[in-house]
């Protein structure tokens, strides 16, 4: 014997109807046009003995994966 479980149309458009403040977006926006900038102006960045670049970042990724595998 199962239960047939419903929810009634007003709860389902109540659910519809929240919305996100304007800083949950924003947030992670300007967090990633942030690290975007340092990634591609490394010449800025403090340590400038570190491998630079977009290319590092990349060898960094492809090594984690290659680890992860």
């Amino acid at each position: 014997m199962s239960a047939v479980f419903s929810r009634s149309p007003a709860a389902k458009a109540h659910r519809l109807r929240k919305r996100l403040p304007w800083w949950a977006l924003a947030l992670p926006v300007v967090s990633f046009i942030a690290l975007l900038a340092l990634v591609a102006s490394p010449s800025e960045a403090s340590a400038a003995s570190a491998p630079q670049g977009l290319a590092a970042l990349l060898e960094f990724l492809a090594g984690l994966v290659r680890i992860g595998a």
